[in-house]
């Protein structure tokens, strides 16, 4: 791998982060002025104006679209208009609920996704292939504020099994997590199956029955490496849906995290969080679209050979 295919990932990248960044300081800024958000409607002018500079906001928006970029680059992403503290402070004890959410919700749909493909493939047009075909589509289309709705109906109210919100216990994370993970179970689901049955009908998986080799070996040998490109492929996509999903999921169950921490920031018109918020969603995304970039060269070098050849 050679380095100016790192370098062009890495360019890649902070361009990424560098439009995320400009995008979400425009946008804010169009949609009215946040100090009105922060004092009462009929507050005195010189109190509006005293706002503003503490703040920052009386300069025009070039220099605060400047002071705002000198900001990111020092680590300093600005003061939270709601708590008058870093807004790096108030995002940061929320990540880690946010990653252990995404993580075992992803976790998850591998689990169940890639073997339920798998074995649906092997029964093709069997009662368990379409069983399988009909979880995914079921998991693909629930809307997740819904299925999260009809988790706490059933496992907290009627049941009485597990809480309805928060992060108190290893058991807050079970209806979470299945919410959360259960659509992208579903397409992994999918992919796999088609994915499975390409390879079982190419020519080499003939040659290989044809050869005596055992149909364990034939799975784990053939069938396995040959999946792997597309579900990577699948992973990166996914990770950004997660994240996206996160601010609802957080939402229906009150998980203290960054989705939720994004929506309540959106109605104050917390304009440093939300900042600082999309950005670590966006790095995360490029971040992982990197990653699966540089996996697809270990995968399969003649991927990476010709994406090389081919410029980053």
């Amino acid at each position: 791998m050679s380095l100016s295919f790192l370098m062009g990932k890495l360019l890649r990248f902070v361009l990424t982060i560098w439009a995320a960044a400009t995008l979400v300081f425009i946008l804010l800024r169009l949609t009215g002025d946040p100090v009105a958000a922060m004092v009462p409607s009929d507050a005195p002018q010189i109190v509006i104006d005293q706002y503003r500079e503490r703040f920052g906001l009386n300069e025009s928006l070039p220099v605060q679209y400047l002071s705002y970029l000198r900001g990111i680059l020092g680590g300093d992403f600005g003061i939270s208009f709601r708590t008058g503290g870093s807004a790096w402070d108030l995002v940061a004890p929320r990540i880690g609920p946010t990653f252990i959410l995404t993580g075992l919700a992803l976790l998850l749909a591998l689990v169940i996704g890639i073997p339920a493909g798998m074995y649906a493939a092997l029964h093709r047009g069997k009662m368990l292939d379409r069983f399988v075909m009909g979880f995914s589509v079921f998991g693909f289309a629930m809307p997740n504020f819904f299925l999260g709705i009809l988790l706490i109906l059933f496992f907290t109210l009627s049941l009485r099994m597990l809480p309805a919100g928060g992060f108190d216990s290893a058991l807050s994370l079970v209806m979470p997590v299945i919410t959360l993970g259960m659509a992208t179970a579903g397409a992994y689901a999918r992919m796999t199956r088609s994915a499975v049955l390409e390879v079982l009908s190419s020519s080499f998986m003939r040659t290989a029955r044809a050869n005596g080799v055992p149909p364990l070996r034939r799975m784990t040998h053939h069938v396995a490496r040959a999946i792997l490109v597309p579900l990577v492929t699948l992973a990166g996509f996914s990770i950004g849906s997660m994240i996206a999903g996160t601010v609802v999921i957080e939402t229906v169950f009150a998980w203290p995290g960054v989705g939720r921490l994004l929506v309540t920031s959106v109605t104050d018109r917390d304009l440093a969080v939300v900042q600082l918020i999309v950005i670590l969603a966006a790095a995360t995304m490029a971040l992982s679209n990197m990653v699966v970039d540089l996996l697809y060269g270990w995968l399969d070098p003649r991927i990476g050979t010709s994406r090389r050849s081919g410029g980053a």
